[in-house]
């Protein structure tokens, strides 16, 4: 095995009790391709290449870190880290030479170092600690929404009014159900990963008819490359949309499915149901197929048998499936609000903003107007964000880095904004390349 500078034959793991082998960023770099990935975690050098494929967050999370440090992600993405350091040590090949730095690349190293500070004086104000009340309240007003719903049907029947406030309730529940499942999803509410995956794939399969592994694969890869082309899954979403590198791919190559340069305009009309009826429902049962999950398709089952068997009497068979895609729509439009309005990650706070607080918009956003917060600590308890936050102006304050809070209506205005800025530049290749 090579040292500094001496690439040397393949490396395996460590022998325990020998000397550590040194590298240097340079032979690390070369190590991220498929089938041969390298990352760096607290200066200690590991070998995923054959381990990746049985990571629980799945091999394209810890694959994007390839050659790369991942201190901040793996604390930040796992609970009880000396258990998790337990699966690391057999993949451990050598730690980074003492004169190199932690990160590969242009990071600020004092910024790096006072974030772990952050991050270490959040745990010792308890701000990862849950409050249970909170979330028991979370949970049975959506139980409460669920049935209230049903009661306005039954005993007003199905006419117009009753259907379409019964119809607005449900989509309230499911935009707060979805809030909820990701809490669970990052696994901030109980002390047990295990309860939080059981819990989710309940909140998640019975009350919204999902796939709680589906949402983690995706989500999980927005969180550690965050508006990072083909690894973001939230802003890979063409033909339909495009967005930064993909406005410029799409022109060069004379794509024109849709007209872009005017997507802010039908982004409104047509988003909501594409994406939630067409593109997720979609996508959703393709992959519990795929990937044979069977426990989550069985959940899913059950939250379609309970919603069918619930209306089927009041509406029959085609007013039912009327009622559900407009419960679906409704949801979607719910959630075009403030959840994603700009976008975040660990260090690009310069494209980053949240929406101002208010008890309405951190409920209706499911806290996630603290958008900043959020990425720089997406285990933390949601109702501790406002407290973390007077922490983390000060840390951008001491930096120079913006830390920026729109209101709700210019965070909206802003979705328009970016979308007609990316159609124009489609158009501009389209027409120019």
């Amino acid at each position: 095995m090579g040292g500094v500078g001496e690439p040397g034959p393949r490396e395996g793991p460590a022998q325990p009790g020998a000397p550590l082998p040194t590298f240097c960023w340079e032979q690390i770099r070369a190590h991220d391709q498929p089938g041969d990935k390298w990352l760096v975690i607290e200066r200690r050098v590991y070998d995923i290449s054959r381990w990746a494929q049985r990571h629980p967050g799945g091999s394209r999370l810890i694959g994007h870190h390839g050659a790369e440090d991942a201190t901040d992600a793996f604390r930040a993405f796992h609970q009880d880290l000396n258990f998790v350091r337990k699966f690391l040590q057999p993949l451990l090949i050598g730690e980074l030479a003492p004169e190199e730095p932690s990160q590969d690349g242009p990071l600020n190293a004092q910024l790096v170092e006072d974030f772990r500070a952050l991050h270490q004086a959040a745990e010792d104000m308890k701000l990862f600690d849950a409050s249970p009340t909170f979330f028991a309240f979370l949970l049975g007003h959506i139980l409460a929404m669920e049935v209230l719903a049903w009661l306005l049907i039954y005993l007003l029947g199905p006419g117009w009014v009753p259907s379409a406030l019964a119809a607005f309730i449900l989509a309230i529940s499911q935009a707060q159900s979805w809030c909820l499942q990701h809490d669970l999803g990052h696994a901030s509410i109980f002390k047990k990963s295990r309860w939080n995956h059981v819990a989710q794939k309940f909140v998640m399969g019975q009350l919204k008819g999902f796939s709680a592994h589906w949402w983690n694969f995706r989500h999980f890869q927005h969180h550690a490359k965050p508006n990072i082309f083909h690894k973001d899954p939230d802003v890979t979403v063409a033909p339909v949309f495009l967005l930064g590198e993909s406005s410029v791919e799409y022109g060069k190559k004379k794509r024109r499915y849709l007209p872009y340069n005017q997507q802010h305009l039908y982004f409104f009309l047509i988003g909501p149901p594409l994406l939630t009826l067409v593109n997720f429902e979609v996508e959703n049962l393709a992959y519990m197929l795929v990937c044979m999950q069977w426990a989550d398709l069985l959940w899913a089952a059950s939250f379609y048998a309970r919603f069918f068997l619930s209306y089927l009497p009041f509406y029959g068979v085609p007013g039912v499936l009327l009622f559900f895609v407009a419960v679906r729509y409704g949801r979607e439009w719910d959630l075009q609000g403030p959840p994603h309005v700009c976008p975040a990650g660990f260090w690009q706070l310069a494209a980053t903003c949240n929406v101002e607080p208010s008890l309405f918009t951190n409920w209706f956003s499911g806290h996630l107007n603290f958008q900043i917060e959020h990425h720089l600590f997406p285990r933390m308890p949601r109702h501790n964000y406002s407290r973390v936050a007077p922490l983390v102006k000060s840390l951008c304050a001491k930096h120079g880095l913006s830390y920026e809070v729109k209101p709700f209506l210019t965070a909206l205005v802003d979705i328009v904004r970016s979308l007609k800025k990316s159609g124009d530049i489609w158009l501009d290749a389209y027409l120019h390349q």
